[in-house]
């Protein structure tokens, strides 16, 4: 199995150490690639979007030529995993924050985003999260964390926090608010493997 991340800006090193780990826990031959340039993504399984500077992120992978290449992915039925700003870039729709600054949106999941929906920086947090489909609650990880919004019927609705849409998957795509490469626990890791099979 080949894993993508998405390495041009962001939490790469952290998605890369938890993937190999992931494989590693599972006992499967596997290799994650830091993806950089075009050209690389048709050879993958699975694809990551970090978090990081979403409009950053946007704006480098058009440039590289990698944004289309992960609309093929996605039509390709690859499973693709965005987490914070990657979950902001599967979107097809942003708030005033997101449109203000122009960023390109991938369109992959029928959801609205709303940017730093829990506040900036200093306001990161961390919090036992139930998801629905883990018996025992995820150590998420918020920081300058989005959130889903709207969420068409088509989106299953994984988790959510304080009124808002926190994890969410339609199809072959999952998004996340939080950052589950930030901890120990490879359990939404394994779930996204899963998917590749």
């Amino acid at each position: 199995m080949k894993i993508g991340v998405i390495a041009i800006q962001g939490n790469v090193e952290e998605h890369v150490i938890a993937l190999e780990q992931t494989l590693a826990e599972r006992g499967e031959e596997g290799e994650v690639l830091k993806i950089k340039h075009r050209g690389i993504i048709e050879s993958c399984d699975a694809i990551v979007i970090p978090g990081g500077e979403s409009t950053t992120i946007g704006r480098l992978m058009e440039r590289e030529g990698i944004f289309l290449e992960i609309k093929e992915a996605a039509r390709a039925r690859k499973p693709i995993l965005g987490t914070c700003a990657g979950m902001v870039l599967l979107a097809k729709e942003g708030d005033a924050e997101v449109a203000k600054t122009g960023q390109p949106l991938l369109g992959l999941m029928d959801v609205k985003v709303k940017r730093n929906a829990f506040g900036r920086q200093r306001e990161s947090f961390e919090v036992p999260l139930q998801m629905s489909f883990l018996n025992e609650p995820f150590h998420a990880v918020f920081i300058r964390a989005p959130a889903i919004i709207h969420a068409a019927d088509s989106v299953e609705v994984l988790a959510t926090l304080k009124g808002h849409i926190v994890a969410a998957k339609q199809e072959n795509i999952m998004g996340l608010s939080f950052h589950p490469e930030l901890t120990e626990d490879r359990r939404i890791h394994h779930y996204f493997l899963d998917t590749a099979l």
